[in-house]
């Protein structure tokens, strides 16, 4: 079948916190309700929007990233759109906001991808506390970077029809056409903890906070214009690049304490031949016995410490499997492999005892931003000298990481930390959630 362009817009605003998730997440819904066949993606290193996009949509949404992944991995992603009637993509922060020093191609901004893509920026404007001020704010970024197209705004937390009628006349004077205009609505607001949105999975009652979005997005806003904006300029599909996968049969641990993984990862390393096998630590479940991997993602193992450490046949079955084939855990997943993890209370409790690392939620600090990693040591099937891109974004505090360093590890600019992950036999574990495979 010969590619054809996907028409798509990018969802995206000038900060964090004006509304874009809510506004996503309403379109998908809306659209799909009509019909369309909506394929969704995130801009950027997101481990939780991706889950409200598919249960909004039916389809499972990918992340896009140009600091970590090469053109080709980019491109390819695009394929998954190739039977979509409609693009929608969510932005990250501010719409150009990235690193200071670009990497696979481009500095991870938003607009990277709104422009490689040529998908077009519907901003979604907070207006509170101004009204036609807020058109000086849509001109700049209209007229910030030529190769981005601003096709127009959504307001959003809307005052009044009064606070209406005085924003809608500074965008006409410049311009900038307005797709719709939200009223303030608190109800509407998704809950919240230390890493961003509640996770999907445990909201009982999201495919109806979906449903009331979408009839928001309905009643306030010209969609018909929205799929209009959305006709020129897309990319075409080509197939992706092939994803090595770090073993054929990976057992993953999957609950509410280890859920953080990219679904483009999971998507390629089946593609590639790989099971993926689920489990669940929290139900003490061990792994899958015939697994030549077991891996834990990230997630919030604080918030279910002392589950895990009474989990003894999960921490019985991983010894034996560690015994004889790799383990490995991202963040949270290589908390949990530690002898320790101090939550919030100052509570210390056991975890695996695979590797010797301590960490304390007592202590918070953040961790944030992207890593190069460039392995000193085997992880699972990718030799050593491999270089890794990911990113890391945690709260928990290093007391005790005696195990030998698993890569050396740089930021975004180039600095060498020393958060370097660490291996013990065949067991490894990184603070920062693993992308792509670069090099």
């Amino acid at each position: 079948m010969t590619p054809r362009p996907i028409p798509g817009l990018m969802i995206a605003a000038p900060a964090s916190g004006a509304g874009k998730t809510t506004v996503m997440l309403g379109l998908l819904r809306a659209f799909t309700d009509a019909g369309l066949t909506v394929q969704p993606f995130k801009s950027g290193p997101d481990y939780i929007d991706p889950a409200f996009h598919r249960a909004a949509s039916g389809r499972p949404s990918f992340n896009l990233d140009s600091w970590a992944m090469p053109a080709a991995m980019l491109d390819g992603l695009a394929d998954r759109a190739g039977d979509a009637d409609l693009v929608l993509a969510e932005g990250s922060m501010g719409l150009f906001d990235g690193v200071a020093r670009p990497g696979a191609t481009g500095n991870g901004a938003s607009a990277d991808i709104a422009a490689r893509m040529g998908w077009p920026v519907v901003l979604v404007l907070d207006i509170s506390g101004q009204a036609q001020s807020a058109a000086a704010t849509a001109a700049g970024f209209a007229r910030f970077d030529p190769a981005v197209r601003i096709a127009g705004v959504i307001l959003n937390r809307v005052a009044s029809p009064r606070h209406e009628r005085l924003a809608r006349v500074g965008m006409e004077a410049i311009g900038i056409r307005v797709f719709g205009s939200l009223p303030r609505r608190a109800d509407l607001q998704l809950p919240e903890r230390h890493l961003g949105l509640v996770q999907a999975g445990e909201h009982p009652d999201l495919d109806a906070r979906v449903a009331a979005y979408a009839a928001f997005l309905t009643e306030h806003v010209d969609l018909a214009a929205l799929r209009a904006a959305a006709d020129a300029g897309a990319l075409s599909p080509v197939p992706p690049p092939p994803l090595v996968p770090p073993a054929q049969r990976i057992a993953l641990a999957r609950d509410a304490a280890f859920s953080f993984t990219y679904p483009h990862l999971l998507d390629g390393w089946r593609a590639a031949g790989a099971e993926i096998l689920p489990f669940s630590p929290l139900a003490d479940e061990a792994p899958d016995a015939t697994a030549d991997l077991v891996w834990l993602p990230g997630g919030y193992p604080e918030l279910h410490a002392g589950r895990l450490a009474a989990a003894e046949r999960f921490r019985a079955a991983l010894h034996a499997h560690a015994a004889t084939r790799p383990v490995h855990g991202e963040c949270g997943g290589y908390m949990a492999l530690g002898e320790g993890l101090i939550d919030a209370a100052g509570v210390r409790h056991r975890m695996a005892g695979l590797l010797g690392l301590v960490t304390s939620y007592e202590r918070r600090r953040m961790h944030l931003g992207y890593r190069r990693a460039a392995l000193h040591a085997p992880l699972a099937a990718l030799p050593a000298g491999t270089t890794l891109a990911g990113h890391e974004f945690h709260y928990s505090t290093i007391l005790d990481q005696p195990d030998a360093a698993l890569a050396r590890v740089t930021d975004a600019e180039g600095t060498e930390l020393a958060d370097t992950g660490s291996y013990r036999g065949r067991v490894s574990g990184t603070f920062f959630h693993l992308i792509a495979v670069v090099g």
